[in-house]
């Protein structure tokens, strides 16, 4: 009976002991989970936040760059403006056009009207209207296109662009190359006398090609009139040139702005955010043991 009475107490006992062991063994378990959450204050939040800085900070970087190169482009183009008007000779090379890009030009000749474009639709101060583009024959034989300027849509007939420029004349204008088409413009139908856009391979061909000695070149000519006298050529619809300047867009600068002022944003927010992380998880009460 004792034997029995002693064995039954040391399994209770025992029993007493494994139960204590289990429990401190959960508690150190929770003690260790809770550790860990402790320091958990990265998530996939924070990852991509962490990720738009260094993104948005290398596209300022990138337009950074873009705007070094397009101001540079604009004191190359200015450059060439102000130089002294040259002669066209009789055959350019089309090869080296660009490279004289902006470039003032003399052409001495006389108006092709029969094959002059209207390209368009274009606007100038709040009036609509066309640009007239009409070859010039010039005096040495061959032909070369020029973009006379503008002129109101209610003149968009042939016979006021022969208005004040009859006979061989000298015109100044500037070298450009065709104009860069758009996603958004129109084909041009040449058939229906229709041009959305100056494709001068196009265009030259309209005016008779290579069997007229038609060269695809283009010239924008330069207005350099007074004002009053430029009211009066678009009041009797006569073509209205260019200003001699160069208009190429530069809008690199907002971009660098909008990029690095949206990195240094998320920056700080990044930064906030870590730190609310942290202190949130260095001021929670710890399990009881």
């Amino acid at each position: 009976m004792l034997q029995r009475l002693a064995a039954s107490r040391s399994k209770w006992r025992d029993t007493i002991i494994n139960t204590r062991r289990w429990l401190h063994s959960g508690d150190s378990q929770a003690a260790q989970s809770y550790t860990a959450r402790k320091n958990s204050w990265f998530s996939p939040t924070i990852l991509v936040l962490g990720f738009i800085p260094v993104f948005t900070f290398a596209l300022g970087t990138w337009q950074m760059q873009r705007l070094q190169w397009k101001v540079a482009l604009i004191d190359e183009l200015q450059e060439k403006l102000h130089r002294e008007p040259i002669f066209l000779p009789k055959r350019v090379n089309l090869s080296v056009v660009p490279e004289f890009v902006y470039r003032r030009v003399l052409l001495r000749g006389r108006w092709d009207h029969k094959h002059s474009m209207l390209l368009g639709p274009r606007v100038r101060e709040g009036s609509h209207g066309y640009h007239v583009v009409t070859p010039l024959i010039r005096s040495d034989g061959s032909t070369v296109l020029v973009d006379r300027g503008f002129v109101a849509k209610e003149f968009a007939d042939a016979d006021t662009f022969e208005r004040g420029e009859t006979g061989e004349i000298v015109v100044l204008g500037m070298l450009r190359t065709s104009h860069t088409r758009n996603s958004f413009t129109p084909d041009n139908k040449p058939t229906e006398g229709t041009w959305y856009w100056a494709d001068v391979d196009a265009m030259a061909d309209y005016a008779g090609g290579e069997a007229k000695n038609v060269q695809p070149v283009f010239v924008e000519q330069i207005y350099e009139g007074s004002s009053q006298d430029a009211t009066l050529r678009l009041s009797k619809g006569i073509p209205l040139g260019r200003a001699a300047s160069v208009d190429v867009r530069n809008a690199h600068l907002s971009y660098v702005i909008t990029w690095f002022s949206l990195s240094a944003f998320t920056t700080a927010m990044l930064v906030r955010l870590v730190l609310k992380r942290r202190a949130q998880n260095h001021h929670r009460p710890l399990p009881r043991q």
